[in-house]
C-alpha cells in the first residue's frame, strides 16, 4: 500500500518517533511524504520514502495530487491545531481529498495507531480493489 506521511512543524519529532515504533510495518509498504518530514523520518528509521516538496512549498498540493489519482491509499497527518498554518488551504484540501476518494486519515497518533495496526492485519486490504 501506498502511504502519505505529513507533519506540522511541532509534530515532526512525533511523526519521527511514530515511525521508529512501527518501522517494521512501514516497511513492508511505499512511504511519501513532504520533503523535510520524509528527510527526518528517513535518517532516523532508514526507511526509503518517496519525497515531495516541503509542505509549505506544494508538497501537500502534490500528495494531493497523488490521492486524487488514487495513488495513496492512506494518509498519517499529524497536524497542530492550535497553530495556524499559513498554507492552511492545502491542508483541508488533502482532507477534502481523503474524505472524497475514501482515502483513510489520521490527524493524531491515536488514530495513525489503529491505522497502521488494521493495516498490518490486513483490515485495509479493500484499497487494493478500488484501484
Amino acid at each position: 500500500m501506498n502511504i502519505g506521511l505529513i507533519a506540522h512543524d511541532s509534530k515532526k519529532k512525533l511523526m519521527q518517533n511514530f515511525c521508529i515504533a512501527y518501522r517494521g510495518i512501514l516497511s513492508k509498504h511505499t512511504l511519501y511524504a513532504t520533503g523535510t518530514t520524509g528527510r527526518l523520518v528517513e535518517e532516523v528509521t532508514n526507511l526509503e520514502i518517496h519525497k515531495f516538496l516541503a509542505g509549505h512549498l506544494g508538497g501537500e498540493r502534490q500528495l494531493g495530487a497523488q490521492i486524487e489519482c488514487n495513488q495513496i491509499d492512506l494518509v498519517i497527518f499529524l497536524r497542530d491545531p492550535l497553530r495556524p498554518n499559513s498554507h492552511e488551504p492545502d491542508v483541508n484540501r488533502v482532507f477534502r481529498l481523503c474524505d472524497m476518494h475514501n482515502i483513510p486519515l489520521a490527524t493524531n497518533l491515536a488514530t495513525a495507531e489503529l491505522l497502521v495496526k488494521s493495516l498490518e492485519r490486513g483490515d485495509l486490504d479493500w484499497r487494493n480493489f478500488c484501484k
